[in-house]
């Protein structure tokens, strides 16, 4: 039977196609571990996948097949595994080489081209010289992830197709217009919440440059050098979400409230992932309405995965 349904008061058409906005937000991303589980635990298969920063990682290691093995190395990681993947360097364009970091990701993804996953998928990035949303569309997977989440100041930018290519969160942090463009009918976003502006610093931000100093009672910390930059970023980013969501709403918007968590707390990734399929529980009654409404089937078995690929050896 030809499917059909209204949305924002407009037909659409049999074979509605429903996108998924994955949202940066650095260590917070996490979280989108555990949405991804809560939503396919819902029967949730979307046809379109859209990610920036973070999002763009695990969106795209999501459709290679390899989400559980990016979790289960996700809550393995302790601070000083961290500082292990993430070698600060002191000479070129970024402080943090990520080496060994971006050699875990492509012992999983290797030469994986995006034209090959199962579904259709963008990494947002942004073009360092013009400003200019770069949707990255084809080629190898893993590139495509390291100029989207490639924060500036931190990694180095990527060179692709003759740009230089920086973190995506600084044009689109929650690419929902992007899914539209690629045959979205509706939208879910996913919004790693951050209300931690109202608070003052970023978690992250509260480095004290001279360790266990003492500081008189009611005072804050000053930042460090990695606290400034990150908190800058976050305020961008947390500015610019909320005028590209004014202008171009999603149908269901799951916000994951991961604020009181540092940017750069990577090894927080239990109670992440935990926030995460919480934010997606929330949201699962009018998830779940919104797809009866507009006549679009649930997967007949919520344990099937993405994409069906065997494990890297170890």
């Amino acid at each position: 039977m030809p499917r059909s349904a209204t949305a924002k008061g407009k037909n659409l058409p049999p074979g509605t196609r429903v996108g998924l906005a994955l949202g940066g937000g650095a260590a917070r991303g996490w979280a989108h571990l555990g949405v991804l589980e809560a939503l396919n635990d819902m029967g949730i298969r979307p046809d379109v996948i859209c990610g920036t920063s973070i999002g763009a990682l695990v969106g795209g290691v999501y459709l290679s097949g390899f989400a559980a093995e990016l979790e289960f190395w996700a809550r393995r990681l302790t601070k000083l595994r961290m500082v292990r993947y993430l070698d600060v360097k002191l000479a070129g364009r970024g402080i943090i080489g990520g080496g060994r970091l971006f050699a875990e990701m492509e012992r999983y993804l290797g030469d994986r081209v995006i034209e090959d996953l199962p579904v259709t998928f963008a990494s947002i990035a942004t073009d360092l010289n013009t400003g200019h949303e770069i949707w990255l569309r084809q080629g190898r997977l893993t590139t495509a992830i390291r100029a989207s989440f490639a924060i500036p100041g931190f990694f180095e930018p990527i060179m692709v197709d003759g740009r230089w290519l920086i973190d995506g969160a600084l044009v689109n942090p929650v690419p929902v217009s992007v899914c539209r463009a690629l045959g979205a009918q509706i939208v879910i976003a996913v919004r790693l919440d951050n209300s931690s502006l109202s608070n003052g610093l970023d978690a992250s931000a509260n480095i004290d440059p001279g360790g266990a100093g003492r500081r008189p009672a009611g005072t804050v910390a000053a930042p460090g050098m990695l606290g400034v930059m990150m908190s800058t970023i976050n305020i961008i980013q947390d500015r610019v979400t909320r005028s590209r969501l004014v202008a171009d709403p999603p149908d269901v918007s799951i916000s994951a409230k991961v604020g009181h968590i540092g940017l750069l707390e990577f090894n927080r990734a239990p109670e992440l992932i935990q926030l995460g399929r919480a934010a997606a529980s929330r949201a699962k009654p009018e998830i779940l309405d919104l797809m009866a409404r507009h006549h679009i089937p649930l997967s007949a078995s919520a344990s099937e995965t993405v994409a069906a690929q065997p494990p890297a050896a170890p």
